[in-house]
């Protein structure tokens, strides 16, 4: 069953800040960089200049859920995404809200993408700093999603890194990413995440739990019954059907469709073992994704 692990989640959380904090500027200067804001990107529907407007859309959002001075901005933009809030599956929610945000700046003004999440970054990380991890946060996008600060720290991490990689693959620049800074999105954003993103009708009548072991950390327990998910940080030990261990970057990329899986299996990065291990390939397909 293996050893139960714990954390900290004041730790962490302030882990997952300066991880943040780090990785803004990185984020700026790559925007700055970019060469040709046309071209392609790792997002096949998107140029790298529509991944960096998505990014300053996302960082008005993230910012405007902790801050007043941002909020009122923030609720236009929510007023012209017709069926963003209302209705539809949670991938229908997230993929009209991705639509949306991509037609946030006009031509002329994606010229100062690097500038805006530089600000709204730093403005996030100034009006959250103290506050506690578990704070409650109201993300309406996400449906009736039970996010707190931790949730969406994380989830700026996740987009910082993910998106960063794919303008960089798309200007052909480099764009690392730490192992720990992806365990961080991973803890921090990951449980909440998972568990909002389950596809009721395929998981409909499925009874599952998986052991989810990231090397050096989290470990989750993924329990599908009937419909719903819990994702738990340190389960106390039980009974698992699956269990899989990953790499961090590799799991971070996997969950984000970035690196198919079955290259992650070839190279060793993910493996799978348990009473079942043949069941590891449902939990990709039983949490959805835009």
């Amino acid at each position: 069953m293996g050893t139960v692990t714990t954390f900290d989640p004041v730790t962490e959380h302030e882990r997952a800040r300066a991880a943040l904090a780090a990785a803004i500027p990185r984020l700026v200067g790559l925007l700055r960089a970019v060469p040709d804001p046309d071209a392609g990107s790792g997002v096949p529907v998107w140029s790298v200049g529509d991944v960096g407007t998505h990014l300053a859309a996302v960082y008005l959002a993230y910012t405007a859920l902790v801050s007043p001075e941002t909020a009122t901005e923030w609720k236009d933009v929510l007023a012209s995404a017709e069926g963003a809030l209302t209705g539809g599956t949670f991938v229908e929610r997230i993929t009209a809200m991705n639509a949306r945000s991509v037609t946030l700046f006009g031509r002329e003004e994606r010229a100062g993408t690097a500038d805006f999440v530089a600000e709204r970054g730093e403005t996030f990380l100034r009006v959250t700093e103290g506050l506690a991890p578990d704070t409650p946060v109201s993300a309406p996008w996400y449906g009736d999603v039970p996010f707190t600060l931790a949730t969406v720290t994380g989830l700026m991490l996740s987009e910082t890194l993910v998106h960063g990689l794919d303008i960089a693959r798309g200007a052909r620049l480099p764009w690392p990413i730490g192992r720990d800074e992806a365990r961080l999105v991973l803890g921090q954003s990951m449980p909440t995440m998972m568990a909002a993103a389950l596809d009721p009708v395929k998981a409909r009548g499925v009874r599952i739990a998986f052991d989810l072991a990231i090397e050096g950390g989290p470990r989750l327990a993924v329990v599908v019954e009937d419909g719903t998910a819990t994702v738990t940080r340190d389960a106390p030990p039980r009974a698992y059907d699956c269990r899989i261990v990953a790499d961090p970057v590799t799991f971070l990329l996997v969950s984000f469709r970035r690196t198919p899986v079955w290259k992650a299996v070839a190279s060793g990065r993910m493996r799978a073992g348990g009473r079942r291990p043949w069941l590891a390939a449902r939990l990709g397909r039983l949490v959805a994704g835009p």
